[in-house]
């Protein structure tokens, strides 16, 4: 039987999603409701352009020249991790075409529960880099950001060190919400634990997806909170790399 994932959409020239020049796949379908979330209108898994590997590969390859030694493909959303069988065709057959492999994650649907573990643990085999956000280090506030518990994500940081999987995290500064100091030591602590991490990023809230919500009809969660200032940018930034 075919595997197709539900695509949302394509970008040829990623620059920020991984190493390098990205062919970026995004994926529909998404359990978090991020209050500060600029791809809304992925959040839907049944509104899709229905592909295969194959068809996507095609498309990639004939980007690959500009891939260089670093780029490769990334897969973003929505939320990756909702599409496992796909995803495992889909960077099987990269690695089979010496394909660098990205996922772009927040980690939301990890569990040690069957089948989902083993199909990550395959799919860890052929994936080379995660790019994993913090949405919230307090458990009560990641609930009322997002919806749901970091537990579970707090765990695949866990297994991800385990297996010393590369990672990149990035952490999203929302005024008034995690630009707050106490909230950014506690979150470098828990990232001190891990040795895969090999970057961490601040993201500056915007709200330059605000007319998707609209378009939606879905109200818009943080109206009125401007983007954080260049001072708190770097004040996180320094704070998460273990410069201040």
């Amino acid at each position: 039987m075919e595997i197709k994932g539900r695509i949302h959409s394509i970008e040829t020239f990623g620059s920020v999603d991984g190493p390098g020049v990205r062919f970026i796949i995004f994926l529909n379908g998404c359990n978090l409701r991020c209050k500060f979330c600029h791809n809304v209108d992925t959040w839907k898994i049944d509104e899709s352009n229905m592909q295969t590997a194959d068809e996507l590969l095609e498309y990639a390859l004939r980007y690959k020249t500009y891939w260089k030694n670093e780029g490769g493909i990334t897969v973003s959303g929505g939320e990756p991790l909702l599409q496992m069988d796909f995803l495992l065709d889909l960077f099987k057959k990269a690695k089979k075409l010496n394909i660098n492999t990205c996922i772009d994650t927040a980690g939301e649907p990890f569990t040690y529960e069957q089948p989902f573990f083993s199909k990550f643990e395959e799919l860890m085999r052929y994936t080379d880099l995660l790019l994993v956000d913090i949405k919230h280090i307090d458990e009560k506030e990641h609930i009322k950001l997002t919806g749901k518990t970091n537990k579970n994500i707090f765990q695949m940081y866990e297994y991800l060190n385990k297996i010393n999987k590369p990672i990149w995290v990035r952490h999203v500064l929302i005024p008034g919400i995690t630009d707050n100091d106490e909230y950014l030591y506690k979150t470098r602590d828990f990232l001190n634990q891990f040795d895969n991490i090999k970057r961490r990023e601040i993201l500056p809230y915007h709200s330059l997806g605000e007319y998707k919500w609209d378009k939606l009809k879905i109200p818009y969660q943080l109206k009125g909170v401007l983007s954080p200032s260049k001072e708190r940018i770097q004040n996180a930034f320094d704070i998460l790399n273990n410069l201040k």
